[in-house]
């Protein structure tokens, strides 16, 4: 009997062992799977690979919106880019044309391909007109590019500040237990005096 009782004992207190070493082991690998993220190196690597920021925080359902942000830049960058450089092209080749007195109704010409279809210098107003119509639309498009260009910078910044802040709170509790409860209460003040209120009570 005392030989039973201490194998019992000892197969208790190695299958106590087990489990601890199990519950560390199971804390180590969580401690592994989830490590935190440090916020600047995950701005460095945004600011060298755009991007690559939510990567390392392992946001990587952001990365559709961050690349989306990029391509629809630079895709705006080069419409308007292209549109600018063809009203530029026509204006400066109006303007020679009008200094030199050699304005023509010729297709070829960059300022009449650059006419609406069916249009002609003489619907618009004349060749003086339509030079000073393709300054105004050369100076709209080349703003219209630079907006552009910023809200690329903005998308880029805009990444960088996500990377930053995501990887400061990925260690935040969103758990269950955050919650907030509206109660109503009825007050009476020193003039016995009731009134009705709502609190609200954040639960952590």
């Amino acid at each position: 009997m005392l030989a039973l009782g201490c194998y019992a004992q000892a197969q208790r207190a190695s299958h106590t062992h087990v489990e601890e070493d199990s519950v560390a082991l199971s804390k180590q690998d969580s401690a592994r799977l989830f490590r935190k993220p440090d916020p600047m190196r995950a701005v460095w690597m945004g600011a060298i690979i755009p991007g690559y920021g939510q990567i390392y925080n392992r946001s990587y359902w952001k990365l559709p919106i961050v690349y989306g942000g990029f391509i629809g830049c630079a895709y705006a960058i080069s419409y308007t880019g292209g549109r600018y450089s063809d009203y530029k092209t026509a204006y400066r080749d109006i303007y020679t044309d009008i200094s030199a007195g050699t304005v023509t109704e010729d297709p070829s010409k960059s300022y009449i391909a650059i006419l609406p279809e069916g249009y002609s210098l003489d619907y618009v107003g004349g060749a003086n007109q339509w030079k000073q119509t393709l300054q105004s639309r050369q100076t709209q498009w080349r703003r219209n590019r630079d907006y552009c260009i910023v809200a690329t910078i903005a998308v880029y910044a805009l990444s960088l500040i996500d990377a930053y802040v995501d990887a400061q709170l990925s260690d935040f509790d969103i758990s269950p237990n955050l919650s907030m409860h509206i109660e109503p209460a009825i007050n009476s003040d020193f003039q016995n005096r009731t009134t009705g209120e709502l609190h609200f009570a954040i639960r952590f």
